[in-house]
């Protein structure tokens, strides 16, 4: 039974909004698909976190106009189902590249992933690589790594300083005397030059000079020589 237009509409309005948010799609055929495998096939796109629609090929294409995926979906021939998502596009190609080697009356048709249009052969391809969340795990544990090695270390030299401080301690070696002055810091004798002109400045006589030994003495003998003698 023929489509009316007005179902035709609704239809597209419908997968037009799903197709929306989607950013990645695969499109696939198929023959003499049972209901037990559909269903089967369905449920393995859901578990991979996304929807699955068998399209009429018109209605496709007018439906993904101004979406991501718009260029997968034009011009399609013969029996078309398309596998769309907003998540994890090497989810999606996992799933389904390990249901349809068990199921060969699906085919893969081409894939759309961020805009860019890929083959059956990029399909099998991208179904290889690292889905999102192993990746991350990845990358997780390549930025932890370190951070827990220097965590170690650093927790480690801090065990080691206490333990050096708390000897330290206990060896009463914050508490002892004041070390003993080392023969750089003993007072040096003055040089000549200095004596020199410490006694210059005292107004002595220069060290090479005779020194009367007792000037008083001398003074009071020449003064008794110049006197009269007695009975004179």
């Amino acid at each position: 039974m023929a489509l009316t237009k007005a179902k035709k509409a609704e239809k597209v309005a419908t997968l037009a909004k799903e197709l929306e948010t989607s950013t990645s799609a695969i499109i696939g055929t198929f023959s003499a698909l049972t209901a037990s495998k559909d269903f089967s096939l369905r449920k393995t796109v859901r578990e991979a976190g996304g929807s699955y629609h068998v399209v009429k090929n018109k209605l496709a294409a007018r439906s993904s106009k101004g979406t991501k995926i718009e260029a997968a979906l034009q011009g399609l021939k013969g029996v078309s189902s398309v596998a769309y998502t907003s998540g994890d596009p090497v989810a999606l190609a996992k799933a389904l590249s390990t249901w349809v080697k068990e199921n060969a009356e699906f085919t893969f048709k081409l894939g759309i992933v961020d805009g860019k249009v890929i083959t059956r052969e990029e399909i099998a391809a991208l179904a290889t690589l690292p889905g999102k969340e192993e990746l991350f795990s990845k990358l997780l544990f390549l930025i932890n790594s370190p951070a827990q090695r220097l965590a170690t270390v650093i927790n480690a030299t801090g065990r080691d300083l206490a333990i050096v401080v708390n000897q330290a301690v206990e060896q009463n070696k914050f508490t002892g005397s004041a070390p003993a002055a080392t023969a750089s810091s003993t007072p040096q004798p003055p040089s000549p030059e200095e004596t020199h002109a410490e006694e210059s400045a005292a107004g002595e006589q220069p060290s090479g000079a005779a020194q009367p030994e007792n000037s008083t003495a001398s003074q009071s003998g020449e003064a008794a020589d110049t006197e009269p003698a007695e009975g004179a």
